[in-house]
């Protein structure tokens, strides 16, 4: 179980993946499982190719189909959601579970930075709480790019 301050995951990310599987008559396979804990441990934004990367470094020999078809079960199950970046390939990123992810993006040249907003957090329980609802996660993105300066 996993636990953040202000937020408490009271299923592993690993049964939340089962049970979407399950209601669309698929099985939870040790590929799967494996493509699920890798993303767990990079707790970042990644792309499909920088997984692979990892799991192939990691002795586990995963198809690019069977990535691509798990990481939209993935997103499908609300485990990851993509990251709006503007570039040829997509990123992921974990939707809930581990840290906050709050990024500054840099639409001029695709950098991507974690950043912390202690703050930001205490809003989003708050405003939760008020809604009778307990969040799972939140991610925040802001897209920037280097000030112009004049003259």
């Amino acid at each position: 179980m996993s636990e953040t301050p202000g937020i408490t995951i009271h299923q592993p990310l690993c049964a939340v993946f089962r049970r979407q599987l399950k209601e669309e008559g698929l099985k939870y396979t040790p590929e799967r499982a494996q493509i699920l804990d890798t993303i767990i441990q990079i707790d970042d934004v990644f792309e499909a190719e920088t997984l692979q990367k990892k799991l192939h470094s990691a002795e586990f020999r995963v198809s690019k189909a069977t990535i691509y078809r798990t990481l939209k079960l993935l997103q499908d199950a609300g485990i990851i959601h993509p990251v709006p970046l503007e570039k040829e390939q997509t990123s992921y990123m974990l939707a809930y579970g581990g840290r906050p992810r709050d990024l500054v993006i840099r639409v001029d040249t695709s950098e991507i930075e974690s950043v912390e907003i202690p703050e930001l957090d205490e809003i989003c329980q708050r405003l939760c709480a008020q809604r009778g609802l307990t969040m799972q996660g939140r991610s925040f993105q802001i897209f920037a790019r280097r000030a112009q300066n004049d003259g």
